[in-house]
């Protein structure tokens, strides 16, 4: 090989050795699905429910793609980190002017909506139903746990619907048929019975003293990137992976 022919290769073997590792930290800086690893996995819906202003998000707790395929990890990092975080944004905000409510608890707002100055309780119907209702489903989706019901709660659901299977589909039927965007709920009322409710919008059953045993958002915001308009399929997906666990912690008060 002459000098110019061995210049030559050795130039292009140094380009071609030199780029590897650009190309592939380029490729870890251009990963477009985003994870979060929390210490504490367990999103607790009643601290949520007991905090006052200002509001805060906690964090999801386990990986935006611990429920793939059933809800991939993009929605799931958009629907905690984008909508879950402006309902606190936006509740916040409208209480900024509202010192006699400032010291109320998310619940103790919910539950006496009729008493918040007529100025802001659209907004506080609106973002603080969609801080409690996304801090009651986190929970549900989190990894692990139970994958049917058992005792005391298997008892109440099998008295109530004749088996979980039905329970599923009573829940399924009544978040398909929500029109526009709401959610689908089981809840335990003050008598104990169990029934399945759907709310439009972020409306709460807290606001009627209910005790949410389960809940699945049907806003498209929850489902529509790998869905679109197929809910039934969602609900569906998301209704086979719930963690029975966090239904039982409900259902006791735990």
């Amino acid at each position: 090989m002459d000098r110019r022919n061995f210049l030559h290769a050795a130039v292009v073997g140094a380009i071609a050795t030199s780029a590897v590792p650009v190309f592939l930290a380029g490729c870890a800086r251009t990963s477009t699905v985003p994870t979060r690893r929390a210490s504490d996995p367990s999103f607790r819906a009643d601290d949520v429910l007991r905090q006052t202003y200002p509001f805060s998000l906690p964090a999801l707790g386990y990986d935006y793609a611990a429920v793939q395929p059933a809800i991939d990890a993009m929605t799931m990092s958009i629907h905690h980190d984008k909508h879950h975080a402006a309902y606190v944004t936006n509740l916040n905000t409208a209480l900024q002017t509202q010192p006699a409510l400032q010291g109320k608890t998310l619940r103790e707002l919910l539950t006496s909506l009729d008493t918040v100055p007529d100025a802001v309780r659209d907004a506080v119907r609106n973002n603080g139903g969609g801080h409690a209702n996304h801090a009651m489903l986190w929970p549900l989706l989190a990894p692990g746990g139970a994958k049917a019901p058992t005792g005391a709660l298997l008892d109440a659901i099998t008295s109530e619907f004749g088996s979980t299977a039905n329970c599923l589909a009573a829940l399924k039927a009544a978040g398909v048929a929500q029109f526009g965007s709401g959610w689908t709920w089981l809840v335990r009322d003050v008598t104990g019975s169990l029934s399945v409710r759907s709310t439009p919008n972020q409306d709460t059953p807290l606001a009627n003293d209910a005790r949410v045993l389960l809940g699945v958002d049907v806003w498209e915001h929850a489902y529509y990137l790998a869905y679109q308009d197929r809910r039934a399929d969602y609900l569906d997906a998301v209704l086979a992976v719930l963690n029975w666990d966090a239904v039982t912690r409900a259902y006791e008060g735990s």
